[in-house]
């Protein structure tokens, strides 16, 4: 027996490229015993992982700057602070974040604690990203980091303290929401005194 309140009637592919984008059309029975047919197009990039690398001892983050297409095309400033994040691909989501630090930032993790498993837009994205901080310190850099030039990667890496960055997101400096709740989440749990 289905006790689903969905009932799936049709999905058409619209677009396959870098993610893929479906058009859902189904019934919903509503929570008073009604059918309601709806339409909804749903857009699946995959699954990342986003890590904040932080200093306690320093009260410094590392923090990435990059062009970021929707923040252009919306007309908002298109050079987004962010922590450092990316697919998932193959790997999963420790090694990603490992990973994607190394690249972006230049810096090898040793611990990394994962914080939160959280959808980021579930009304029509089905990313869902797997947040990590982990503590770093100077003897941590490997490289200048960057990203990947071949994947079009040209990554700034920002070290600030954390009080500049939260400044920053109450300027509406920082406005990618990952950020936001990983920095609101080493605040709200003292890891930076």
């Amino acid at each position: 027996m289905n006790d689903s309140p969905v009932r799936m009637k049709s999905v058409e592919l619209l677009s396959d490229n870098w993610g893929t984008l479906k058009k859902y059309t189904y019934d919903m029975a509503r929570r008073d015993g009604r059918i309601e047919e709806h339409k909804r197009e749903v857009y699946d990039r995959g699954n990342g992982a986003v890590v904040l690398p932080y200093d306690p001892s320093r009260g410094t983050v590392l923090l990435t700057r990059q062009f970021r297409l929707p923040a252009y095309v919306t007309g908002h400033d298109p050079m987004l602070i962010e922590a450092c994040a990316g697919l998932l691909d193959d790997n999963d989501a420790e090694t990603t974040a490992r990973k994607e630090t190394e690249e972006e930032l230049g810096y090898r993790l040793r611990d990394i604690e994962r914080v939160f498993d959280v959808f980021m837009s579930p009304g029509s994205v089905t990313e869902r990203l797997v947040f990590f901080v982990a503590v770093y310190d100077a003897s941590d850099r490997i490289s200048d980091g960057g990203g990947h030039e071949g994947e079009g990667e040209d990554i700034e890496v920002l070290e600030m303290t954390l009080d500049d960055a939260l400044a920053r997101v109450e300027r509406h400096e920082i406005v990618d929401a990952k950020t936001v709740m990983l920095l609101q989440h080493v605040k709200l749990r003292g890891l930076i005194g």
